[in-house]
């Protein structure tokens, strides 16, 4: 039977090509979270004092903070309209980011920036609302591709402009780009009536409900901010690691490790059809199996060469948990679908805030050996949480063979 709060669910209008300019404007749109880290030390230089380290936080914590008050919005109101204006509101803020005068006034728009760049995460639960069931774990794998190779490609395009433009001309391009993605969804998206009749403050409160009711949502939700928070630490301290000691390097070899991440993209996809056929939770569980083992490698392999190979592992492992995780919160009531990918997405950038945060100061008390310890604890525990989970799995996977003829 329907649930009260629920509407009619439009039949699939979603083509491949709309998929693909979806998952490019979700790539344009997160990037703006990541531009800071390779040009931290830039930063750093031009605003010193306490509070310019601490803008990558800033930016995660606003992100959270968009995703519990802005994706909701997505259950209740026109999508394409609230992504069209949001990418608006995001240009704003990158313009205010460009235009800082010091390190509190930059501390704030990279506060708004975040914000704004949730409109990432309205495009993901449109694309699954969209998608026929049987293709809604390609889908949302192809939007995550897109996603991962903002993340990572910021990076490089990041510290490439900074080195040659100073960080302020990497926050002024991204004006343009933010309009351009804002012009295009509003060419190719389609018109969707909201699935909900809630009103904003009991659609709110229903997250809290449904924390509660869906176990398999808490649990996405904490493995994913524990293996977030180990990325973030990575990538947070990354431009420090590379300028001292032994490698002494600057902001645009910080970037190129944008590149070389770009690997875990093919994860998207690839997880998102395993996840179709044989279900996510192994995929989950291996993700974060991944996570640990990608800061053993940074830990035990200290060359350019274990930097290199560490990360591959750390961005496959994340992205193959994300794509999975969705798959399996967005499967749990598909008519808030844009609720639980607010619970879901808010607990991963706390724990990016949380792994920001705490990796800084890691990293000041203890160097590069404290940051590996930090990461390598996230990693066992987001691989700890899902073992129950694996052991279900399993044991329904032998019961069901065994119950075949």
């Amino acid at each position: 039977m329907k649930q009260p709060e629920e509407a009619e669910r439009p039949s699939p209008v979603v083509t491949r090509s709309v998929i693909f300019v979806m998952a490019a404007a979700a790539g344009i749109a997160v990037a703006n979270i990541y531009y800071n880290q390779p040009m931290l030390g830039l930063i750093e230089a031009d605003l010193p004092g306490p509070l310019s380290p601490l803008v990558p936080t800033a930016t995660q914590l606003g992100y959270a903070i968009g995703l519990l008050i802005l994706v909701p919005l997505g259950d209740i109101l026109e999508r394409k309209r609230l992504i069209v204006v949001q990418f608006g509101v995001l240009a704003v803020a990158l313009a205010l980011a460009a235009a800082a005068p010091n390190a509190a006034s930059l501390l704030t728009a990279s506060l708004f920036l975040g914000i704004a760049s949730t409109v990432a995460q309205q495009i993901v639960p449109l694309a699954a609302h969209l998608a026929a069931p049987e293709r809604r774990g390609a889908t949302v794998g192809t939007i995550l591709a897109g996603i991962l190779t903002g993340i990572l490609l910021s990076r490089t395009l990041a510290g490439f402009v900074a080195t040659h433009g100073g960080w302020r001309a990497m926050f002024w391009l991204g004006v343009p780009m933010a309009l351009v993605a804002g012009a295009l969804m509003m060419a190719v998206l389609p018109h969707t009536p909201p699935v909900s009749r809630l009103g904003y403050h009991r659609l709110l409160g229903s997250i809290i409900h449904l924390w509660r009711e869906f176990p398999a949502l808490r649990l996405a939700a904490l493995t994913q901010s524990l293996i977030f928070a180990a990325f973030t630490a990575f990538w947070t301290i990354l431009a420090f690691r590379l300028q001292g000691p032994p490698f002494g390097l600057g902001a645009d070899v910080t970037g190129l490790f944008g590149i070389v991440g770009a690997t875990g993209i093919f994860a998207a996809p690839l997880a998102g059809r395993f996840a179709d056929v044989r279900g996510p939770a192994p995929v989950v569980a291996l993700g974060a199996a991944l996570t640990f083992a990608s800061w053993l490698v940074f830990g035990l392999w200290t060359s350019l060469i274990g930097l290199v190979m560490g990360v591959i592992i750390l961005d496959f492992a994340m992205q193959s948990a994300l794509v999975s995780n969705q798959h399996i919160v967005f499967a749990l009531r598909p008519e808030a679908q844009a609720r639980l990918n607010t619970v879901l997405m808010s607990f991963m950038f706390v724990g990016g805030a949380i792994g920001s945060a705490t990796s800084t100061v890691a990293w000041e008390e203890l160097g590069w050996s404290g940051v590996v310890g930090l990461g390598a604890t996230f990693g066992v525990l987001a691989t700890t949480l899902q073992l129950p989970s694996l052991a279900r799995t399993r044991r329904a996977a032998m019961e069901s063979s065994g119950a075949g003829p």
